[in-house]
């Protein structure tokens, strides 16, 4: 059978971004079963212990507790969990010194479907024809919003300035002031911090610049906090939430060791919450009402929080001293080659100034070595000019061993300068 699909379907079934690489790494995994890989692509999190047991635990109380039935076996409020809303507006409220009530609340079946509401709800075109644009104030930035609007055209991302420290081969992204545009045609801003895929952590003010920039059109700013504090608190470098008025703070507890039960959190105006409900309600009623309850019990008590700075961040904060100390040492100093700060997430990100082949072809190269890592060009969304920094950048995941981190980082660096001899060979 071969139905028709219309636009958005068409869009909608297509794979993008790491996503579409996802599935030729499992190709090639599959077609070479005798062959051991240094995975070095997951954004899967690591099944701590620890972690597991805290939600072992608050299943075990769920399960002997007498509100199970009505958890599990009853449909729920479309906003979320009401013991999960009161949980979280106590721990923000103590925590952060807000002032939050249940109407600037929002529970969601992982927060991508936050991005994705508010993608259509505010961006695309408007009731006058006119088109409001989805902006990524700072490429690269999550592969995964460029899948989250129904319209193509509507989303646009900024190229952003390069702060590089050359003689320590590291760098760091910041936002191109001079550049970005937030006016009468935006509809929505949004970003993560820390970032996924480069460990990147805006500073407050450049936050609250961005957020004043877009408060004069009333447009809403939503802050993909999935590796934010207070958990998973993957944030190697000081930092807290930034609230507003037109600020939308998006949680989730994917990294907190929850991944399949897709929690997410929107925290935001009132106004800006009672439109994503709705857009909820509408398409699939109300997230997963046991991973709520289990959520509920490990944020009220504490735990979450408490495992998040304790056993969560330090398991990959380690990781990341593995890759940079690795790269000191393995990569030719007289290479242009630069790791981005690392300030958070559980990914580093690898610059390769001039790199004489394209990240793809550096991808399959690895391949051949045994390390899979994933091409840097997926996480440019919306960004329509070429840009040669693109097809020059690599990420790293941190979740497998120190041992195979570290072999994986050897085995890159006498890849990368090989590749680099060849081409001045060549010349």
């Amino acid at each position: 059978m071969n139905p028709a699909l219309t636009q958005f379907g068409n869009r909608m079934s297509q794979l993008t971004g790491v996503r579409a690489i996802m599935k030729d790494i499992k190709q090639t995994l599959q077609a070479n079963k005798g062959q051991q890989f240094i995975n070095l692509s997951p954004g899967n999190p690591v099944i701590l212990p620890e972690v597991e047991q805290l939600w072992r635990k608050y299943t075990e109380e769920l399960l002997s507790g007498s509100d199970y039935g009505s958890v599990v076996c009853r449909y729920g409020d479309s906003q979320g969990y009401e013991s999960l809303i009161d949980a979280v507006a106590d721990d923000f409220n103590r925590r952060y010194g807000l002032s939050l009530t249940h109407q600037n609340i929002l529970i969601t079946p992982g927060s991508q479907s936050i991005y994705f509401y508010a993608a259509n709800a505010f961006g695309g075109y408007a009731k006058n024809g006119q088109l409001k644009q989805i902006v990524l104030p700072l490429s690269p930035d999550y592969t995964g919003y460029g899948g989250v609007t129904l319209i193509p055209e509507a989303l646009i991302s900024y190229k952003p300035q390069l702060d590089i420290d050359a003689s320590a081969h590291r760098f760091k992204y910041r936002p191109d002031f001079s550049q970005l545009e937030i006016n009468e045609t935006t509809g929505c801003v949004l970003f993560s911090r820390p970032c996924n895929p480069t460990g990147n952590v805006m500073t407050e003010d450049e936050v609250l610049k961005i957020a004043n920039l877009a408060a004069p059109y009333d447009v809403p700013v939503l802050i993909d906090s999935a590796y934010g504090p207070p958990f998973p608190a993957l944030n190697f470098t000081e930092m807290s939430p930034v609230f507003g008025q037109n600020i939308v703070h998006c949680m989730s507890l994917s990294k907190a060791g929850l991944p399949g039960e897709r929690i997410g959190v929107a925290i935001g105006d009132e106004k800006i919450i009672q439109v994503l409900e709705s857009f909820q309600t509408n398409m699939c009623i109300h997230s997963s009402r046991y991973g709520q309850a289990i959520a509920t019990k490990a944020i009220a008590s504490g735990a979450l929080a408490e495992l998040s700075t304790k056993v969560i961040r330090p398991y990959y904060q380690q990781k990341f001293v593995i890759v940079e100390s690795i790269l000191d040492e393995s990569m030719p100093q007289d290479l242009p080659w630069f790791l981005h700060r690392g300030e958070g997430a559980i990914f580093a990100w690898l610059w390769l100034e001039n790199l004489p082949i394209t990240d793809w072809e550096l991808y399959q190269v690895l391949k051949k070595v045994g390390v899979i890592v994933v091409p840097g060009s997926s996480f440019f969304p919306g960004l329509r000019e070429e840009w040669a920094h693109k097809n020059q950048c690599i990420r790293i995941s941190l979740t497998a061993t120190d041992a195979e981190i570290a072999e994986g980082m050897r085995r890159l660096a006498k890849v990368v300068a090989e590749i680099y001899q060849k081409s001045a060979v060549a010349i």
